[in-house]
C-alpha cells in the first residue's frame, strides 16, 4: 500500500487522529510523525519530520494545524515539497492536478472533519496532469 505521512501540532491532533483511522480504508499505510497528544507544542518541528521522512521515503503527506496557514509556511521551505493549504475538494483536486502537491495542509480550528476527510480523498485520489503544468513546476523547483 502507498504511504502517507502525518503529522500535526496540539492543535492539529484531534484531525490527525481520525484521518490516520481513515487512511487505511483507502488503501494507504500510515507513517505518523507526531504530535502524540494535544499538549502544547511547535509546529515547525512536525512540519519538518514530515518533510524530511517524504523528501527520503516517498509518498505523500498530510499536516494539520490550528489553521494550516503554519504548516504550509513551514513545510514549502523544504525544496522538493510543494504544499497547498486546501479548505475545499476542488482546492485539492486542483493542487494535485495542476500543482503536483505533495503535502496537504489542513486546518483543524477552519474545517470540518467530514469535510477535512473528503478533502483528503480527493487529494489523495487525484494525480498530476503534467503537461503544460509540468513547465510550470519547473520554473518554481530550484535547479541544482
Amino acid at each position: 500500500m502507498p504511504v502517507v505521512h502525518l503529522a500535526s501540532d496540539h492543535a492539529g491532533h484531534a484531525l490527525k487522529e481520525l484521518i490516520a483511522r481513515e487512511l487505511p480504508r483507502l488503501g494507504f499505510t500510515v507513517q505518523d510523525h507526531g504530535t502524540d497528544s494535544c499538549e502544547s507544542c511547535d509546529y515547525p518541528v512536525f512540519a519538518h519530520k514530515l518533510c524530511s521522512a517524504l523528501l527520503a521515503e516517498g509518498g505523500q503527506g498530510i499536516l494539520v494545524c490550528g489553521s494550516g496557514i503554519g504548516m504550509s509556511i513551514a513545510a514549502n521551505r523544504h525544496d522538493g515539497i510543494r504544499a497547498a493549504l486546501c479548505t475545499t475538494e476542488l482546492h485539492a483536486r486542483l493542487s494535485r492536478r495542476h500543482n503536483d502537491a505533495n503535502v496537504l495542509c489542513l486546518g483543524a480550528r477552519i474545517t470540518g472533519e467530514e469535510l477535512a476527510l473528503a478533502i483528503v480523498a480527493a487529494f489523495l485520489e487525484t494525480a498530476f496532469e503534467g503537461g503544460r503544468h509540468q513547465r510550470r513546476i519547473d520554473q518554481i523547483t530550484p535547479r541544482s
